[in-house]
């Protein structure tokens, strides 16, 4: 999915910038620091920001005059077939100007932004002021041949010279406002075919061929996409009338059909043994040996009937080479290729940081932005604010850890597209572990064929230690004090090495309503291999409302001083309390004294 960034400079835009943001899947809100409070991204510098999401290809959306985007992204233009769509909308939403990207999905953002503020889309491109159409940019799953056919056909239409157009396939009711007709000087071909077209005869192709592959564990995708170039090649048939490529679902997580789909730049949708099987009657190769091994008797021309329907038809029956198998199924009206089959799954464990949206990664934003589903303890999702708009929530109590994790992973198995919400870092004290440990445990096929990945984000350890100055800037530990996990006779233990080796440590869950004298009994070890005096952190809800950070001494520790709120950071021997500042030095001393030396010398 292509990330949508909606930029924000005035308060007073805030509303409309919500209400759009709330209607576009996977946009995120960013604000400019000190004027828009509750953006999901804060930013300082406004050109530079805009200039850096206009590098990284994302669409730009942006409350504020044109005149400051265009000064912003001027010294950043360069091939205009390469540039992401980008709009300027008026503070009040009712003007919204396409800038750049017209015919890359800006004018049609436009009019999509339009509809939501109740506004005006300014459309300057003559096709789309004219007629209400772009040659060079046909409708979801349309391609165009020959891409430098579309300046001369839609001048010849603007001059009001006879064009023609000719429907092999797909449904061209988006062109009927045109004034096309059946012959002209010039010609529209519509084709699922390998039509070369010229200068004068523009080539569309509409999404109405399903491919339907298979092949073996591990498949070489160089085989599987030369096997799938050829068949289209000796069929006379385009590529770019793909819709999707369709499998069994066992194929979620095969590389060589990931590839396939990525290289074509279409959907990859999977469906069941059972739903293949009900495709016996129509497949022109059934195999009992493909039935045996995996429940069908046949997966790629299963899959491509599966995708078309009763009234499609079976158009390249199954080719093969010794991993791979493809055939075509076609659907003259077109296919929607998100109405069909079942996507792979995808899970985020996300780390959201301390909470505030200043220290949530975009990468982590950007994650829960895309997810439909969105699992976490309550106060974590309501930490997440209107980044919450339009998603499904799923929260369980706070101990209820594993619950939260077999949700996740069910309903991305369901084909959704899932953020699992930890705070701080999901990988420290947090549910990456459990996500992995159950997968290991269980070993479920529709687990295993997730796209997985951790977000990490900033721990509340380096949230404190940022908060009060540098004390984890040599060697540190993190500790939990809780016993519900991991027995207390462990824990000691790994107090006692801690107090040994004379290191910073970092106590998570370090105190609970039932949970009363661990942080005590961690007090009294420490103070083994330190002075009484060394400097404790106490930071409480950092990065949220109440913030609070302040440092005693290890000798007045005690429980009243923590919560499950709070991270507590205890220094080693060498750190240092010096003007309301807390670090431990790292060594530079014994190379500044030499160069002082030196320097008298």
């Amino acid at each position: 999915m292509t990330p949508t960034a909606i930029i924000v400079l005035d308060p007073g835009a805030f509303p409309s910038a919500q209400k759009l943001r709330a209607a576009l899947p996977g946009a995120v809100l960013h604000g400019l620091a000190g004027r828009v409070a509750q953006a999901d991204v804060p930013f300082s510098q406004t050109a530079d920001h805009l200039r850096g999401l206009f590098r990284e290809d994302t669409v730009i959306i942006a409350f504020c005059a044109a005149g400051i985007v265009i000064r912003s992204l001027a010294p950043v233009l360069g091939d205009k077939r390469a540039e992401p769509p980008v709009l300027a909308v008026s503070r009040d939403g009712q003007s919204v100007v396409p800038l750049l990207g017209g015919h890359h999905g800006a004018n049609v953002l436009a009019r999509q932004v339009a509809a939501v503020l109740d506004g005006h889309a300014a459309l300057t491109t003559a096709g789309d002021a004219a007629y209400g159409i772009s040659l060079d940019e046909p409708p979801q799953g349309w391609k165009v041949g020959n891409p430098e056919a579309a300046k001369p056909v839609m001048a010849a239409l603007l001059a009001g010279q006879p064009v023609g157009l000719l429907q092999e396939a797909g449904e061209c009711s988006w062109l009927s406002e045109a004034p096309f007709a059946e012959t002209g000087t010039h010609m529209v071909l519509s084709t699922d075919r390998a039509a070369a077209g010229t200068l004068t005869d523009l080539v569309l192709h509409p999404p109405t061929l399903a491919l339907g592959v298979g092949c073996a564990r591990d498949c070489p995708p160089e085989e599987l996409a030369e096997l799938v170039s050829e068949t289209l090649a000796r069929n006379g048939l385009s590529e770019k009338s793909i819709a999707l490529v369709a499998s069994l679902d066992l194929k979620m997580d095969e590389p060589a059909v990931l590839a396939l789909a990525d290289r074509l730049d279409v959907p990859a949708r999977f469906f069941t043994g059972a739903a293949l099987e009900e495709q016996t009657p129509r497949l022109a190769t059934p195999s009992e040996v493909v039935f045996k091994e995996v429940g069908c008797h046949g997966v790629s021309e299963g899959a491509a009937l599966a995708t078309v329907g009763e009234q499609g038809t079976l158009v390249v029956e199954k080719t093969k080479t010794a991993n791979a198998t493809c055939a075509i199924a076609r659907l003259g009206t077109g296919i929607d290729a998100r109405a069909v089959g079942r996507a792979r799954g995808r899970l985020r464990i996300v780390g959201i940081g301390p909470g505030a949206a200043a220290w949530r990664t975009p990468a982590a934003t950007r994650a829960v932005a895309e997810a439909t589903d969105v699992v976490g303890y309550g106060l974590y999702l309501d930490l997440l604010g209107d980044l919450m708009s339009g998603k499904s929530r799923h929260e369980s109590p706070l101990t209820t850890e594993e619950q939260r994790a077999r949700l996740s992973l069910d309903l991305a198995a369901e084909g959704k597209s899932v953020a699992l919400i930890c705070s701080g870092d999901a990988g420290i004290y947090a549910l990456a572990t459990l996500v992995h440990e159950l997968m290991e445990r269980e070993d479920r096929d529709d687990w295993n064929r997730l796209d997985l990945a951790v977000e990490p984000g900033i721990s509340a350890l380096q949230a404190a230690a940022a908060r009060i100055g540098a004390p984890i800037n040599h060697d540190f530990c993190t500790i939990s004090l809780s016993d519900l996990l991991t027995p207390w006779e462990d824990i000691e233990r790994r107090l006692k090495a801690a107090a040994e080796g004379d290191f910073v440590v970092a106590f998570y869950n370090p105190v609970s309503k039932r949970r009363r004298t661990q942080l005590a009994a961690a007090r009294e070890i420490l103070l083994t291999g330190r002075p009484a005096e060394t400097p404790v952190v106490l930071a409480r809800n950092l990065g949220r409302a109440g913030e609070e950070v302040r440092v005693i001494p290890l000798g007045e520790l005690t429980p009243d001083h923590a919560d499950m709120l709070t991270m507590v950071l205890v220094g080693s021997s060498n750190s240092r309390h010096w003007n309301g500042r807390v670090y431990t030095p790292r060594g530079y001393a014994r190379k500044m004294d030499p160069m002082q030396e030196t320097g008298r010398n």
